[in-house]
């Protein structure tokens, strides 16, 4: 998903990064071209063991007043959010039981549980819609 950062550089420092849909959460490059992944590093960390839904998106726009948003730049980063560990939900579900056996035997070739096989599926799935 697309989240706006604020990039804000003073002389002689690295670019400064600051979410303002993540409050707390920060990140700094030397390099422009390393902001996105160092942003997503930051969300990821950000989250890491947090029992929290993930808020979506706001827009850039809505920050344009904010004074702790002057004299810097908008960016927008797309941040992976299937590679943010927020807690787990069981699910009970029915699968045919061939079907079953085919998702373990593919987990199994991937070092992979099945939950984790099933999530990676879910996500590739909905990468391509």
């Amino acid at each position: 998903m697309l989240y706006p950062v604020y990039i804000h550089k003073d002389p002689e420092s690295a670019y400064g990064v600051t979410f303002p849909d993540f409050p707390g959460c920060f990140t700094a490059a030397d390099e422009i071209a390393d902001l996105p992944r160092m942003a997503q590093e930051a969300v990821e960390v950000y989250f890491e063991g947090e029992d929290t839904m993930i808020p979506p998106p706001s827009s850039f726009e809505t920050w344009l007043t904010d004074e702790r948003f002057q004299d810097g730049c908008w960016m927008l980063v797309n941040i992976d959010l299937s590679k943010i560990s927020t807690r787990s939900v069981r699910l009970n579900i029915s699968l045919p039981q061939e079907l079953v056996y085919r998702i373990d035997e593919r987990a199994k070739a991937r070092h992979m549980s099945r939950s984790a096989y099933l999530a990676a599926a879910a996500e590739k799935e909905l990468a391509t819609h």
